[in-house]
């Protein structure tokens, strides 16, 4: 755009709506009616309403009054921005035709954050791929359960070119055997079908490590070294919503009452538990799938 303006944060930079309006103007659609009148209004608050109001010609108003740019609120500013990238990034195309695209469903992505968040090596980049020569789900069973891992039996690379294959499988056919060990529902899955990157058997094994990671920690966290029931949970959860004088509470059908759906509920127990962490400012009736769906982000 020409401008020698940088911003190096999202306070004291931006206040005086200078780099707002230039951004918009290079980033708006042509034809918007993005314009940068802006400039010549000597009064912050109307200068920071005039830069909303380019905002809202393309669909990106959300998150910011004026006073929040004016004054420099650098959580809903960086909100604001994170919107306007995601809404209208204004960047180049790039040529993914040497690239493979790989698509992945949300409980695919879920999984494979977790497994990174418990410092898997290497990384899980690709869920299935990643998963095929069986060491990272040894990880995971080490992880879940320390000390389980017979390291005798584990393959490591590098693999040779005669024989890597049966190394790889024999992984896999180790993983399984820990599942069956420790109580998995393992039924009719082998091996080989992690190897050949079957998605619903490969699935089926790694949700039942998430789990039992979930249910040890709160086996970890109850007095007695039993799992905290479902029951125990909803009862603290209506409790520290209670006691914070939040209004909304889960129903007698536990996470399975609808109104958790809202989302108000877990943003409620969220300012219950550290108070003035939510700006209700910014969470949505729940009424709809659109507020619904807003709250959950």
């Amino acid at each position: 755009a020409g401008s020698p303006r940088r911003v190096k944060n999202f306070h004291n930079d931006i206040k005086d709506s200078e780099c707002y309006t230039i951004l918009l103007k290079q980033i708006a659609p042509k034809g918007s009616g993005v314009d940068t009148r802006a400039l010549a209004e000597p009064n912050m608050d109307k200068r920071a309403g005039l830069v909303l109001g380019n905002a809202d010609k393309i669909g990106c108003k959300k998150f910011l009054k004026p006073r929040d740019i004016v004054t420099g609120n650098a959580k809903l500013n960086l909100a604001f921005v994170a919107n306007l990238f995601n809404m209208h990034p204004s960047l180049e195309p790039v040529d993914n035709s040497e690239f493979e695209i790989i698509e992945e469903t949300r409980e695919e992505k879920s999984m494979r954050n977790w497994m990174n968040s418990l410092g898997v090596d290497p990384f899980v980049k690709y869920l299935y791929e990643d998963l095929r020569d069986g060491l990272i789900l040894i990880q995971l069973f080490e992880k879940v359960y320390p000390g389980i891992v017979d390291q005798k039996r584990v393959n490591y690379p590098p693999w040779k070119a005669m024989g890597g294959e049966m190394k790889k499988i024999e992984n896999c056919n180790y993983a399984v055997a820990l599942a069956k060990q420790v109580g998995f529902s393992v039924v009719g899955i082998d091996g080989k079908n992690v190897y050949d990157k079957n998605k619903m058997l490969t699935l089926s094994v790694v949700w039942q490590l998430m789990r039992a990671y979930v249910l040890e920690i709160l086996r970890k966290l109850s007095q007695d070294g039993k799992p905290i029931s479902e029951a125990q949970i909803v009862a603290w959860v209506n409790t520290t919503l209670k006691n914070a004088g939040k209004h909304c509470q889960i129903g007698g059908s536990g996470f399975k009452d609808p109104a958790l759906g809202s989302g108000v509920i877990i943003l409620d127990l969220v300012d219950a538990i550290q108070p003035g962490s939510v700006d209700y400012g910014l969470v949505a009736g729940g009424d709809s799938p659109d507020d619904q769906l807003s709250n959950a982000k």
